[in-house]
């Protein structure tokens, strides 16, 4: 089969870099069915010449995607579109002017009763933009993956391919690399002051395995997990299928609040003491960015030990802090083995990579590695083994201090362009960390996200509703989740004034 003939064309005048149009234009084309899974496209060389740019533009864009999930590549058989998961469905163009995408796939609710559960309010996403080529995205929880150096990250690939023996390339030990492990020993007790010994973290893959295995570990019927509100659909739909209830509890400025966490659980009918499991996200709550305080910390320590339970700490952000003072994470504070403390590199690296880690007080150790030898047996050790030697050759840091450089003034052009637009009619949460803040339009009071979104996808803006995050308390106004990271400063000042036109139309100003 020869090689599909792709329709792009570089803005070269434009805001986004040579190889970012690229990556946009093959994903577009893949999205909207034109590209489809198996389809070859044109090698590196030939598709270069074709557009008139340096071959290494091509080559890195074609490994991004490939990073991406969204091509594959294997030798003698050219670069092609990756096959889609089982039961997946291509998208295909829609007949007429109009254009619709396939509906992404949601899980249903574990158990019939929870349908109506407001816990249970699956994210969908807004309409499919009629530029899918050019698409202004604010999607939050993207890294600035055409920043990341896929030449060094291949070099340590190559290392560890070099370094492979029986025992890597077979099963390795589900607990994961012992050189990685002593990596991510280092790199927690010197970017977040966690002592952890190497034979208390456990490897996986993602921190949304390691969440799973806790929630499996810890939890049964008539147990009660407790959660932050507002927090993530995804993490609901985690816990919600245990057997055990699920309670939100308020965030305000200071994180979670703690002293409501026994009239919470008593309101749904349940005894405090039957809390096993308390879930939070303190060195950037998710999603409003708020940062808990050094007294909640404590208090929440202290509840969790007097009632037997265990904190499951997120730090899923733990790399990207923009102020000068920056507290160490919960479980740097002295828990008595109360605290478990999960990290990711899908943030700090790229989302393909799934690798996460637990930070396990002793006595829970074995219970998570039982689960994870039963789950899954092993995270993939060459993976492991490279990206132990990304860390340890110094790449890894140099990336962060980079990206934290980058992000800063991505997140500073946010912001001006925000309060340029709005001025006071704008609220802003979280711009001390993460790579996403949280915006309200406090002048269109009234009007629906939903309108919002609408009128902003028909000028190429895709804009993300924050109100199905909230269970007790949503919103008065219209707030959004916006992720800054993976675009760059031009394409920011571009979404935000196109974004203030919608927001000025559905509010009925010009």
């Amino acid at each position: 089969m020869g090689s599909t003939e792709l329709l792009i064309a570089l803005d070269r005048e434009g805001g986004a870099t040579l190889q970012q149009q690229v990556c946009d234009q093959v994903t577009a084309l893949v999205r909207s069915g034109r590209l489809r899974p198996g389809d070859v496209l044109p090698a590196s060389r030939e598709l270069a010449q074709q557009l008139g740019v340096s071959r290494t533009v091509i080559i890195r864009a074609y490994e991004l995607l490939r990073a991406q999930g969204i091509l594959t590549a294997r030798r003698g058989s050219g670069t092609r579109v990756a096959e889609l998961p089982a039961g997946g469905a291509a998208e295909r163009p829609a007949s007429g002017a109009a254009r619709s995408g396939s509906v992404q796939p949601v899980p249903a609710p574990p158990r019939p009763t929870d349908e109506g559960n407001p816990l249970w309010q699956p994210w969908e996403p807004p309409p499919v933009l009629r530029q899918p080529g050019n698409v202004l995205d604010f999607r939050h929880g993207t890294p600035a993956l055409a920043a990341f150096p896929v030449a060094r990250w291949r070099q340590s690939l190559h290392e560890a391919y070099g370094r492979a023996d029986a025992a890597t390339l077979g099963y390795g030990p589900a607990e994961g690399s012992a050189t990685l492990r002593a990596q991510i020993a280092a790199l927690v007790r010197q970017s977040r002051a966690v002592d952890a010994a190497p034979e208390n973290i456990m490897v996986t893959g993602g921190a949304t395995q390691a969440l799973d295995i806790l929630v499996r570990m810890l939890v049964g019927p008539g147990d009660v997990v407790v959660i932050e509100d507002p927090s993530h659909t995804v993490l609901r739909q985690v816990f919600g299928c245990s057997d055990a209830a699920v309670v939100p509890v308020p965030v305000d400025e200071e994180g979670l609040r703690v002293a409501d966490i026994d009239a919470r659980v008593r309101a749904h009918g349940h005894d405090p003491e039957q809390v096993k499991l308390v879930y939070v996200t303190p060195s950037h709550q998710f999603p409003t960015g708020f940062i808990m305080s050094q007294p909640r910390r404590r208090a929440l320590i202290t509840w969790a030990y007097e009632r037997g339970a265990t904190v499951l700490e997120d730090d899923y952000h733990n790399e990207f802090t923009f102020t000068d003072e920056r507290l160490p994470a919960l479980a740097a504070e002295r828990h008595r083995g109360t605290v478990v403390y999960v990290g990711s590199f899908s943030k700090t690296l790229f989302p393909a990579l799934r690798i996460g880690y637990a930070v396990l007080p002793p006595h829970l150790v074995q219970p998570f590695l039982g689960i994870k030898w039963i789950t899954d047996r092993l995270t993939p050790a060459v993976s492991q083994e490279a990206l132990a030697d990304f860390i340890a050759s110094g790449a890894y840091p140099r990336h962060i201090s980079r990206m934290t450089r980058l992000y800063r003034q991505r997140r500073r052009r946010l912001l001006e362009a925000l309060y340029e637009h709005f001025g006071a009619e704008v609220r802003i949460s979280g711009e001390a960390a993460g790579l996403h803040v949280l915006v309200t339009f406090t002048g269109a009071r009234g009007v629906p996200e939903e309108e919002i979104v609408k009128r902003a996808a028909a000028r190429g803006v895709r804009v993300y509703p924050a109100s199905g995050y909230f269970v007790l308390d949503p919103p008065a106004e219209p707030t959004f989740l916006v992720g800054y990271a993976a675009l760059t400063t031009a394409r920011i000042t571009e979404g935000v004034t196109l974004l203030t036109a919608a927001v000025r139309e559905a509010t009925g100003r010009r």
